[in-house]
């Protein structure tokens, strides 16, 4: 026998157990403050109507006073005691109000939308190829072409959605800093620790930066695959031909732009020992640049300024934009019934009361 009580007491504990999972639990849950901010409402303005109600109950008592019949005892002064049990004749009111209130709360509709967003289609390949030799140090551009640079990439890396982007420096040397990835916060991360002389070996190998770019796109299976090279000097290093370098990329599917930085003739750089600016003479090998832009089948750009630099991003953000789709699958959950539940109980409960001691019997 006390086998059998302990099946039946855990059975029964069961039992109430879901009736809370499922019934009770979600009704008591509705009523938290934390869940009904937590809603959006397909009729919010019917809650306005909640502040109403107590009007209604004012003019219910109002209109019933004058008719209410009236019952002439006469008391002796002082012998009339107030007693607590006389509130309870206002528990049917209170009853009446929650139900109306969660009337109104079940016709404001409340809903939870639960929304997922899936990305298809095919990113864009695209390695930034950013010169650090010396000559970056020059202040034509704000605050020096380096820092120019730096700043726009980061900015162009900002306006990427899907895409694959990797990072390779060169001055005498090229090294690929970066892979292809889209860990945005490590390519910017990596962009802001650029600086001039990381590259011991001087100078400006744009043919080897080319083929450190080639060889990191050359097993790409993307659409499009992108170089842009940053530089703002001729070819001074390197064992490997920029033009030859470009037209090797171009056999692989990379498509070349090339930027021209800075001005030519005379441009400031530093401050001598006393103080005074510094000027040196620059020159841009502006023929080389379109002829490597042109065996890319890409396209070549000037930037004297940091305006114009981050016009040139602009536009080959604009030329080079990947096929993502965006599907948006919405999941709209109504919770109006619990309101409803807590409603129609009320209002049965009101009913009940009716016909208790609680409802006076001159008023009704």
């Amino acid at each position: 026998m006390l086998h059998n009580y302990s099946v039946n007491q855990l059975l029964s504990y069961a039992m109430l157990e879901q009736i809370w999972q499922h019934f009770l639990g979600p009704l008591v849950d509705s009523l938290r403050y934390a869940t009904l901010t937590s809603y959006s409402w397909e009729a919010p303005r019917l809650l306005l109507l909640i502040p109403l109600l107590p009007l209604l109950f004012f003019g219910r008592w109002a209109l019933s006073y004058r008719r209410r019949p009236r019952l002439a005892v006469a008391f002796v002064a002082g012998q009339v005691r107030r007693d607590w049990s006389a509130l309870l004749r206002f528990v049917p009111n209170v009853v009446l109000f929650l139900s109306l209130m969660f009337g109104i709360v079940a016709l404001a509709r409340p809903q939870r939308t639960d929304e997922r967003v899936v990305q298809t289609g095919e990113g864009v390949d695209i390695l930034l190829v950013l010169d650090v030799s010396g000559s970056m140090e020059l202040q034509d551009l704000r605050p020096n072409r380096l820092e120019a640079a730096k700043r726009v990439a980061r900015e162009f890396t900002d306006g990427r959605v899907g895409d694959r982007l990797g990072l390779v420096v060169f001055a005498g040397d090229a090294y690929s800093v970066v892979p292809l990835t889209t860990d945005y916060d490590l390519l910017r991360e990596s962009i802001g620790g650029l600086k001039l002389g990381m590259i011991p070996n001087d100078g400006t190998a744009i043919g080897s930066a080319l083929g450190v770019a080639t060889n990191r796109l050359r097993d790409s299976r993307s659409r499009s695959k992108i170089c842009i090279l940053i530089s703002d000097g001729e070819n001074t290093a390197g064992n490997l031909d920029p033009l030859t370098a470009a037209q090797l990329a171009h056999a692989y599917g990379l498509k070349l732009y090339t930027i021209g930085l800075g001005k030519d003739g005379i441009v400031p750089y530093g401050t001598e020992e006393n103080g005074r600016p510094r000027f040196v003479e620059t020159r841009l090998d502006e023929t080389t640049m379109r002829q490597l832009a042109q065996a890319g089948e890409g396209q070549f750009f000037r930037a004297t300024d940091n305006d114009a630099l981050r016009q040139v991003f602009r536009q080959i953000d604009k030329y080079e934009k990947s096929e993502i789709k965006q599907t948006r699958f919405r999941n709209t959950k109504d919770y109006y019934r619990l309101y409803l539940f807590w409603c129609v109980g009320l209002w049965l409960v009101w009913l009940a009361l009716k016909n208790t001691f609680l409802t006076n019997a001159l008023e009704d």
